[in-house]
């Protein structure tokens, strides 16, 4: 019989069983599927409170906005494997340097896109095709939301260098307490004060900063991660 102890800490550098790769692995399979969950909490809310005109330029611009999450897993998937290579060979001071260029080179590229997405939204959602009124509210929307950009990157970001940092139960942790966040102030803002798209938007700019301030606050901070945050060449 399997048994696996999900309280155990377990290192990149052990032998790796597939009860341990199970371990460390579950964290990681629960924080994919809870980000999947709470991306619709907006347009659940939305459509029940707002309406159906709202809740298809929520839809109609979400497309735009995941262009930001696409970055942040493209370069924490691909960053992470090469982070993590530099570890193996024991070249931390490598590793660091190549983690804190990632991480400025993200938060350069979030404010480009951010400030790229605002100024040109309206033109954007034009090349849609929408009508006046949807057109209307998906610019809106979407302009509140793609200034929280560089922060929804850095979210997506640490999923993949958690993992690197041995702290897969630390991404899961701050995922589930973003999703839970924006579920709530879904329902305060939407649901009890009725700031429609407003508080939408809001609620999902407010609950990105639990995953992308946190572990960038911890990579600075912490004395004990594999992985910092500092100088690189």
């Amino acid at each position: 019989m399997l048994y696996v102890d999900f309280g155990m800490h377990i290192q990149l550098s052990e032998h790796f069983t597939f009860g341990i790769l199970l371990k460390f692995t579950f964290p990681s399979i629960l924080m994919m599927i809870f980000t999947s969950i709470y991306t619709v909490v907006d347009g659940i809310f939305v459509s029940n409170f707002v309406g159906k005109t709202s809740f298809a330029a929520v839809n109609l611009v979400m497309p735009i906005l995941m262009l930001c999450a696409a970055f942040g897993f493209m370069i924490g998937s691909g960053g992470s494997a090469l982070v993590a290579k530099f570890l193996g060979e024991g070249k931390k001071e490598k590793a660091n340097e190549t983690f804190s260029l990632l991480i400025y080179f993200s938060i350069i590229i979030g404010i480009l896109l951010a400030t790229l997405a605002f100024v040109f939204m309206d033109k954007i959602v034009a090349l849609l095709k929408a009508d006046r009124q949807l057109a209307r509210d998906a610019v809106f929307y979407a302009r509140i939301v793609v200034i929280c950009g560089p922060i929804y990157i850095l979210q997506n970001l640490f999923q993949s260098f958690l993992i690197v940092a041995e702290r897969p139960k630390m991404g899961l942790a701050l995922t589930i307490a973003a999703g839970l966040k924006n579920m709530i102030l879904d329902a305060v803002f939407v649901g009890i004060l009725r700031w429609g798209l407003m508080g939408a938007a809001l609620a999902t700019c407010i609950a990105q900063l639990i995953g992308g301030i946190i572990p960038l606050v911890y990579f600075i901070i912490s004395k004990k991660s594999t992985i910092r945050l500092g100088k690189f060449v």
